[in-house]
């Protein structure tokens, strides 16, 4: 199974309508924060919408507070996702320094309560997005997995890399291997951390044994990498995206996110799809800098028929 791992402001509805349109098995909301959702905050609940294509999919839930994540349970399965997913694994200052995300790492007794408080309360399957530890001296995942399986986590999902690591260095999946290979652990684990290209993703799976592979920031700007993975799985063959496909892709992806959350936001943050979407073509520099450049729609529209004009 090849899932897209959750992320701020990339995951949102239009972005995942795409991927599954190019293969992803799983699909998982953008992190809420479980405040946000108490006070009724307007994009926290619009970062919960999904439509019925998308299935399955999962709301995943941040916060540190064990009264407001139990308290917004109600929102969320009022949305009916298939399962809600607790984000244990953000390692961003505003985040992990609240103790929320992998900050609780620190505090392995206080995640596994507000878990296992989780799980009690909740009506729908609740899994679990984690890291390894909080840094390179506490790694304790093969532990805290059997532990959050014993109070009835239904999946696991674990990057390889600890709190401390943000981003930097390597994904470890010795780790998670060790997890999917303990025969105490029952429960679907998936791995996540630098899988950039079908043949990691395929090499990943076949090594550690895991049940399913989450694609983070390998599909950014890139919805054929499911695709293309899982034709990889089958021993087909990779085919090449061209210039007009990626226009094309591309523009589709800009006015969803425009028709989705308005065209100032969705201009915005499109820009961190840009640099992907035409990943190696010769010549694009220039075109690049007008697509961050521009603050408008019509105006980023004309640039992208520019590309397909002169690049195509």
């Amino acid at each position: 199974m090849i899932g897209l791992s959750p992320m701020d402001d990339i995951t949102d509805l239009p972005f995942r309508s795409l991927c599954k349109e190019f293969g992803a098995d799983l699909l998982i909301t953008e992190f809420i924060a479980s405040e946000a959702l108490n006070r009724d905050a307007e994009k926290s609940l619009r970062k919960m919408r999904f439509t019925d294509e998308q299935r399955p999919i999962g709301i995943q839930i941040f916060g540190a507070n064990e009264t407001e994540l139990l308290d917004c349970l109600d929102i969320v399965q009022q949305a009916q996702p298939d399962f809600i997913d607790i984000n244990w694994g953000c390692p961003v200052r505003k985040v992990a320094g609240k103790g929320a995300g992998s900050g609780i790492l620190r505090d392995i007794p206080k995640m596994l309560k507000i878990t296992e408080a989780i799980v009690k309360r909740a009506s729908l399957p609740v899994t679990v997005k984690t890291r390894l530890g909080y840094d390179e001296h506490s790694k304790p995942i093969v532990e805290i997995s059997e532990r959050l399986q014993d109070i009835g986590v239904a999946a696991l999902s674990i990057h390889g890399r600890t709190k401390t690591q943000m981003y930097s260095g390597s994904a470890d999946w010795t780790l998670i291997g060790e997890v999917k290979n303990n025969p105490r652990m029952t429960i679907p684990i998936f791995g996540n951390g630098d899988i950039t290209t079908p043949a990691q993703a395929v090499e990943a799976y076949n090594r550690y044994g895991v049940d399913g592979i989450l694609i983070g920031r390998g599909a950014i700007g890139n919805p054929w990498i499911f695709e293309q993975t899982l034709d990889a799985f089958k021993g087909h063959a990779i085919r090449t995206i061209g210039v007009a496909e990626r226009v094309s892709v591309c523009r589709r992806h800009l006015l969803a996110a425009a028709q989705f959350k308005g065209e100032r936001t969705a201009v915005f943050e499109m820009r961190k799809h840009y640099a992907a979407y035409f990943r190696g073509l010769p010549n694009f520099k220039h075109h690049r800098i007008k697509l961050v450049e521009t603050t408008d729609l019509a105006g980023t529209l004309a640039v992208l028929d520019q590309i397909e004009d002169s690049l195509g």
